[in-house]
């Protein structure tokens, strides 16, 4: 029976991956908490500034192997500086940051399908000397 495995670079293309998705999640958390602070009329230049901290460390962590999205990030987060209103800027993060992620999970399920080995096992049962 065969078995699909990874090869060594398509695993270590996933954990790149995971971490990146880990790391997005924490972006998408600023920027729901930067989103409240909007709608109760608070200050929301710090989670500003922390999404526009957070976003060139994710791109470069994928710039090695995934420069398309690593592109990506960067105009987000050119775009995150711009002079906008808030509700325009917040707009533009969320729908950013659901593009990130869906690029990241396209790119997952192609390092998968570009990486798969196919492991034959033995049959045991051949192997009986009845």
């Amino acid at each position: 029976m065969a078995q699909a495995k990874l090869d060594a670079a398509g695993i270590n293309k996933l954990k790149t991956l995971d971490d990146a998705l880990l790391l997005l999640q924490r972006i998408n958390g600023i920027v729901e908490q930067y989103a409240l602070a909007q709608k109760r009329n608070q200050p929301t230049s710090t989670f500003v500034q922390n999404v526009r901290r957070q976003l060139p460390s994710l791109a470069e962590n994928l710039k090695g192997h995934f420069g398309m999205i690593s592109d990506l990030i960067m105009s987000v987060n050119l775009a995150a500086s711009r002079g906008a209103s808030e509700a325009v800027r917040l707009r533009m993060l969320r729908e950013g940051v659901a593009h990130i992620r869906a690029a990241i999970e396209l790119a997952i399920t192609q390092t998968k399908a570009k990486h798969t080995v196919e492991e034959t096992n033995p049959d045991v049962s051949s192997n009986d000397a009845t």
